[in-house]
């Protein structure tokens, strides 16, 4: 039977561990992990017989893949999977997937939460602002924001959304609010929240075109990827924008300057906490090694990506 090695520098949580073990065991897939490793040598090492792995937010990049002799399918415990190096994959003829919408609860009820923590300014003990009334907008329309928006609706918020591959008849049966084109969220927004991935396309894409658009009291909210951001122009937003607040679960690379200067106005967490709930893990985890097993015994790729 395939050999499965789960490699995660950040370990899944422990009802995770025990859940993936006991669907790998079903099938009678033998299976190692490498948890918590400081070394990426380790990883090169483990994965040199592995023929399917699980990831979370690991590497996989060319120098894995040669070392992954035996590798046919790899597999991001996770939406996003700008971790792997597709074509490099798919030159070493191996198949990478991910788990869409496993995590979109937890990723959801973060960026409300941070919506919250920012609007009443970040619980110092002063007046904040509450959320109903307040129009939030969506950048994108996948699983995560499909599950914000209703979360968001249910406080009151009136809720926007724009996403080019998505129809207003969509998005209407879920009582959101379709925007023509990306200036109208800039423009429209007490609250962004941005749900794009981090592709050539994207990267930088929320540049001072944009953001010189936002209303002087919007609140950003990142619970995408970093790169998607242009930093300077986040930068300019501050300096121009005296009540422009910015919040992320992944730090920028300005992140320390803007801690410094605007400290009352700018939050990130200290690594990327979208996923970080046991349900996440659990729903994520399983995810991965059914789609492992189910790719071996009935050549199921629903999930690829390369």
């Amino acid at each position: 039977m395939p050999k499965v090695l789960i490699a995660t520098e950040k370990p899944f949580a422990a009802e995770a561990v025990q859940k993936i073990k006991a669907e790998l065991d079903k099938a009678g897939y033998p299976h190692s992990w490498l948890e918590s490793y400081t070394d990426v040598k380790d990883f090169h090492a483990a994965v040199a017989d592995a023929e399917a792995l699980i990831i979370r937010s690991d590497k996989v990049d060319a120098a894995v893949l040669d070392a992954a002799k035996q590798l046919k399918i790899v597999v991001r415990a996770g939406a996003g999977y700008d971790n792997i190096d597709l074509a490099v994959a798919t030159a070493h003829g191996v198949v990478a997937m991910n788990t869409p919408g496993q995590n979109s609860n937890a990723v959801a009820e973060l960026a409300l939460a941070m919506m919250i923590y920012m609007a009443r300014g970040k619980f110092n003990g002063k007046s904040g602002s509450e959320l109903a009334g307040k129009k939030l907008v969506l950048h994108g329309f996948g699983n995560v924001p499909r599950f914000l928006a209703k979360m968001a609706k249910g406080i009151g918020m009136d809720v926007y959304a724009y996403d080019p591959y998505i129809s207003a008849d969509v998005m209407a049966k879920d009582g959101v609010k379709h925007l023509d084109k990306v200036e109208d969220i800039f423009r429209t927004g007490d609250y962004i929240s941005l749900h794009i991935p981090a592709t050539a396309e994207t990267k930088k894409s929320i540049n001072w075109n944009l953001l010189s658009l936002v209303k002087p009291d919007c609140i950003l909210v990142n619970t995408a990827r970093k790169e998607v951001i242009d930093e300077e122009a986040l930068l300019k937003a501050f300096e121009e924008k005296k009540k422009f607040r910015y919040v992320s679960d992944v730090e920028p690379e300005c992140g320390a300057k803007l801690m410094e200067l605007y400290a009352d106005r700018y939050y990130a967490t200290p690594k990327k906490m979208g996923a970080q709930t046991g349900e996440a893990n659990v729903n994520a985890g399983v995810a991965a090694a059914k789609q492992i097993i189910a790719f071996f015994e009935k050549g199921d790729t629903t999930f690829k990506v390369n």
